[in-house]
């Protein structure tokens, strides 16, 4: 349990004193967020605010895990993991993949950076890698990943061939990738979300650390790998997010941008795959599903009619415009995820109650 708190304690602290380093030192490149002019125009005034603030995430996420790896030394079984580096490649990976947009939305000076196809292949590289590599056996151990889906434990009816969970994982990654990414235009809603997200999955991983099969099997077990190393990656992200969002919080004197978003959505669901709990992410996660499908419904019902369902797509610029403050917004969407967070939790303990008898 030291371990944990000593990698969300030092993702906390790199986090939030490595922000101000960071704004200072866009602020001096003239790394400046571009603002669309068809948003709201409260907005506008926040055209210049420095970008990429998601390297410092980034950074103090591994910092904070390798760092807790520091006193787990000389521990049997408790040194570096390939399911906490495949957790690490997958959020650098993402997040590079962000940073080369957010560059490029700088230099070009307009609100958009990478094109369609360019962003697509960049997720696809990384999160097919991942989804390639958690298959693979490391040194006679199991995979990381089971190719059977999940919620709180593997559904049998829906085992999939090899090359279909390949599909299914890199489309998994890349939704909730870009699912954080369109609900990161508020000051401090991504940042937030994320970190009850990534401490539901510290609570969920150290209880399947504490009851993992390869202890004993027992009813209620888990059959999953690594799981403390996992927490200690959820547990890092968490802290990251908070001290981050100690300078991104309204009014923001820094944003995440792709950097950030794209790899905390990608490390969401890289660790919901290790943990066996796919679906329940979707619980977890639902405001970021909730601001993608909004996304997804304005764009198709357009097509189909040449009307819009919202004021404006994604769903908090909706409210904006409908006469929330941007505070009120935020709030109220932290509020909703904290609900959708319990509920998932719930779900998860409650299933472990039903097999145990207790």
């Amino acid at each position: 349990m030291k371990s944990v708190l000593i990698a969300a304690a030092v993702g906390l602290v790199v986090s939030i004193l490595m922000t101000p380093v960071a704004i200072k030192t866009f602020r001096r490149q003239g790394f400046g967020q571009e603002i669309r002019d068809d948003g709201p125009e409260s907005h506008l005034s926040k055209k210049g605010t420095p970008t990429m603030g998601g390297t410092v995430i980034v950074l103090a996420t591994v910092v904070g895990y390798f760092v807790a790896h520091l006193f787990l030394v000389g521990q049997a079984g408790r040194g570096v993991t390939s399911t906490g580096l495949l957790l690490l490649f997958l959020l650098v990976g993402l997040g590079v993949v962000g940073f080369l947009d957010d560059y490029l939305k700088i230099r070009h000076r307009r609100s958009l950076g990478l094109n369609k196809t360019a962003k697509l292949v960049g997720q696809t590289v990384v999160g097919l890698g991942f989804a390639v590599l958690a298959l693979v056996e490391f040194g006679g151990q199991p995979p990381v990943a089971s190719t059977t889906i999940s919620f709180v434990r593997e559904i049998a009816p829906l085992a999939l061939p090899a090359a279909l969970f390949l599909v299914f994982a890199l489309l998994f990654i890349s939704g909730f990738s870009n699912a954080v990414n369109l609900t990161d235009g508020l000051d401090g809603l991504a940042a937030g979300c994320s970190a009850m997200v990534f401490g539901a999955y510290v609570v969920i991983s150290f209880w399947q650390f504490g009851h993992d099969c390869a202890a004993g099997v027992v009813e209620g077990c888990y059959t999953v790998r690594d799981p403390l190393d996992v927490t200690l990656v959820a547990a890092a992200a968490m802290g990251a997010c908070l001290g981050f969002l100690w300078w991104n919080t309204s009014p923001a004197r820094i944003f995440m941008g792709d950097t950030g978003s794209l790899a905390l959505g990608g490390l969401m669901a890289g660790i919901a795959v290790v943990t066996r709990t796919e679906l329940l992410l979707v619980v977890l996660g639902g405001l970021f599903v909730a601001v993608t499908l909004s996304v997804a419904i304005q764009i198709a019902f357009f097509k189909a009619t040449r009307r819009r369902v919202f004021r404006m797509a994604p769903l908090h610029h909706h409210f904006e415009l409908a006469g929330w403050a941007e505070n009120t917004v935020i709030v109220r969407f932290w509020l909703v995820t904290g609900m959708a967070v319990a509920f998932g939790i719930g779900a998860f303990y409650a299933d472990w109650l039903s097999l145990t008898g207790l």
